[in-house]
């Protein structure tokens, strides 16, 4: 029986080949049958396919449409997950242009460096405030102090940014239902936490709620089962808002970015060593057996060497999360993303899953 690399490599052949003869007879002869039936002269292959292509180039190379922008004075967003990555990016981003940020850090009361950076730029503008998402008392005392500092709360608050986040992997059979819980918590019920309490001053200024959720909300991968499961509810939830803060006026949009694992530094390679430790430690003797020590090193050698994997620029994931806040028809969904994620994500949604598991898997 043949290995499954070299069914991979016969299969992504198959694929080549059949798009191939695809654009060279099924496309000139579905143009040439439209050309018919709007009463134009027929066209030849090599025309269809010119045009197809210029098409695509078109398509890839147009910047994003201007779409109106919002106007920023007297506006106000509160931003979670601000002690690093790309939320402390985006509260200086958005600063910049004018809005009253609350930069809301879960180690403020802590002296997180993050926080300590914020509040370094002594503006009436940057609200640094302590948040712990998982937190109802905190996000509370948030609101609260929103609405007591912002003059018009009903009108100010005009978006929230759901950015805070917490990253792990491991095999289903290592990894704790504590971890489970854990990394929900955080990256899916802070999510709806912080987006109901927000909610009814976000309606009445008809403004924007921005929730960050990941590449791995539409399509999972090995290891990551406790990641994928807690964004794939955060686009969930964002799709039965959207649909409900319709009638309200209320923009939902989801960023869904793709590896930026160096720019946010949410793996290193001191937190793999500790993971992996970790699951290890508490795994079930008979998960342990049945796995064995060297499948178990295998994966987190490969673990490892993600950790300098990525882009380095979040400039992506800014320009996304802003056109979102500011644009007066932001899209449904942002993919700030490397190409070949692009593409990866596009064939794991949209081919069938005997297909792309040969694919990728």
């Amino acid at each position: 029986m043949a290995s499954l690399p070299v069914i991979r490599a016969a299969l992504l052949v198959s694929f080549s080949v059949l798009v191939t003869v695809i654009l060279g007879f099924g496309l000139p002869a579905l143009l040439n049958g439209l050309m018919a039936l709007l009463g134009l002269p027929e066209t030849n292959a090599t025309e269809c396919i010119v045009v197809v292509y210029l098409l695509f180039v078109v398509y890839i190379a147009t910047p994003r449409l201007p779409r109106g922008l919002v106007e920023v004075k007297g506006k106000a967003v509160l931003i979670t997950g601000c002690d690093s990555g790309f939320g402390n990016a985006l509260a200086k981003h958005l600063h910049k242009l004018g809005f009253t940020v609350f930069a809301g850090c879960l180690l403020k009361d802590k002296g997180g460096d993050g926080a300590k950076e914020l509040e370094e730029f002594q503006s009436d503008r940057m609200k640094v405030i302590q948040l712990d998402v998982c937190s109802e008392e905190q996000v509370k005392q948030v609101v609260e102090y929103m609405k007591e500092t912002l003059k018009e709360p009903d009108r100010s608050l005009w978006a929230v940014v759901n950015n805070a986040g917490l990253s792990t992997f491991g095999e289903v059979e290592f990894t704790s239902m504590e971890t489970y819980k854990q990394v929900s918590e955080v990256n899916l019920w802070g999510v709806i936490r912080v987006t109901k309490a927000v909610l009814p001053l976000i309606r009445r200024s008809k403004g924007r709620v921005v929730n960050v959720a990941s590449m791995y909300g539409r399509m999972g991968n090995v290891m990551r089962s406790p990641y994928c499961v807690s964004k794939y509810g955060v686009e969930a939830f964002s799709d039965c808002l959207r649909y409900e803060m319709k009638a309200w006026g209320v923009k939902v949009s989801v960023i869904e970015p793709g590896n930026f694992i160096v720019a946010t530094g949410l793996l290193t390679r001191d937190i793999v060593a500790s993971t992996a430790n970790k699951l290890w430690n508490e795994a079930p003797s008979d998960v342990k057996e049945d796995y064995g020590k060297s499948h178990f090193e295998h994966n987190m050698a490969l673990m490892r060497s993600y950790c300098n994997s990525g882009q380095k620029d979040v400039a992506a994931v800014l320009d996304d999360i802003t056109d979102a806040i500011m644009s007066k028809r932001p899209y449904t969904r942002y993919n700030p993303m490397e190409p070949h994620w692009w593409i990866r994500v596009q064939l794991m949604t949209h081919l069938p899953g005997a297909i792309s598991d040969l694919l990728y898997f």
